[in-house]
């Protein structure tokens, strides 16, 4: 018996919404889950993320098994307690560095061997390994297996091995992991955007059988229109009763575009990232602070949105401190981009629960045409 129960509410043709049950609390899906790379989603309190009604939150375990190391972290109590987030954790694995390190790794049958960004130091993860971290060091919640992701574009030999191997180690992953009664473990879909190799793909996930399943491979350069191209297809070869996570992504049109095709789950850097470089996202899409047009702007960012950086200071205020450098600035406009990925999958729930998903879809696709400029 699974440690997470899915229940979906509603659809609304192939979207859906539901609660994601775990025993730290309610995941409303649609859910977006900020990153917290390193124990922190980045400029902002645990406090300031709960009030932006995050449900959840992701950690990384390769960042996090380099520093501060998982058996501190275990004898500090654990993830959630370091950094003081009560609620559901999910983890990614490590896999997605194996790609993005190529440099500074190798990939064999038994592991990825790698040498930190930071110091140099030579480290083996492993199926079993990572699983260790995230689940017993870490105390994840959401356990993701270890799985080799490619760049793009792929040759469909490299994409092939590479999905083979990604089921090997989630096999093995699946192994380590065992039987818990408090944590849940997701397998995770690659193929980069070769359909057979996505279906051969989650054919062998369903055989392993897992609580969860995540379409990995993409958000890594292909962009938004191969990207939906391969979610035409890849959510449906995905168990409908199961959660379906898409990792990494991304910006709010991928979201809409995704949830529109199965998707229940999603994380990306860039909400914070954005505000660390003076972006805000709006729902007439990004809007650059360090424009000299917003020198003199009395109008807040969005006073519809329940959020203080949202509601509460002037673009002239935010413009400035942008400009002047000031870690204020990111804190705001970091705090502002989450609160607002969140009214957005709120959005998307209550459209898909009224069967008005299709109109709100089209709606977005009309103020985001109609440009930031007249946000």
């Amino acid at each position: 018996m699974s440690a997470m129960a899915f229940q979906i509410a509603a659809t609304d043709g192939a979207a859906r919404t539901g609660v994601l049950r775990t025993s730290r609390g309610d995941i409303r899906t649609p859910a977006f889950m900020p990153v917290g790379t390193a124990a922190t989603v980045k400029a902002l309190t645990v406090d300031q993320v709960r009030s932006t009604g995050a449900d959840i939150i992701l950690g990384n375990t390769y960042h996090l098994m380099l520093r501060p190391g998982p058996e501190r972290l275990e004898r500090l109590g654990g993830l959630h307690r370091f950094m003081r987030w009560e609620g559901p954790i999910l983890t990614d694995s490590g896999g997605f560095q194996v790609m993005s390190l190529s440099g500074i790794s190798k990939v064999t049958e038994e592991a990825v061997t790698f040498r930190s960004h930071i110091d140099g130091s030579r480290h083996v993860l492993t199926p079993e390994r990572s699983i260790e971290i995230q689940a017993d060091r870490l105390g994840a919640d959401i356990v993701m297996q270890l799985d080799q992701c490619v760049s793009w574009p792929a040759e469909e030999s490299a994409a092939a091995e590479a999905m083979r191997l990604s089921d090997r180690w989630g096999r093995r992953s699946k192994s380590a992991f065992g039987q818990r009664d408090r944590q849940a473990l997701f397998g995770i879909q690659q193929g980069s955007t070769f359909e057979h190799l996505r279906r051969e793909s989650a054919d062998r996930l369903v055989e392993a059988g897992f609580d969860g399943y995540a379409i990995g491979g993409l958000a890594v350069g292909e962009g938004h229109e191969a990207m939906c191209r391969v979610l035409d297809y890849a959510p449906a070869q995905l168990p409908a009763d199961r959660p379906r996570y898409l990792m990494g992504v991304g910006k709010p049109v991928d979201l809409v575009e995704a949830v529109a095709r199965g998707v229940d789950m999603f994380d990306c850097v860039l909400p914070t990232r954005s505000g660390r470089h003076g972006q805000a996202w709006t729902w007439s899409g990004p809007v650059n602070l360090k424009n000299a047009r917003f020198a003199e702007d009395d109008s807040p960012l969005d006073e519809g949105l329940d959020c203080p950086a949202s509601r509460d200071y002037a673009k002239a205020y935010l413009h400035h401190l942008v400009k002047a450098e000031e870690i204020l600035g990111q804190v705001l406009l970091s705090w502002h981009n989450i609160a607002f990925f969140q009214a957005l999958t709120a959005a998307m729930r209550a459209a898909i629960a009224e069967g008005r998903f299709e109109a709100f879809r089209k709606d977005f696709h009309a103020r985001l045409a109609g440009g930031a400029d007249r946000a």
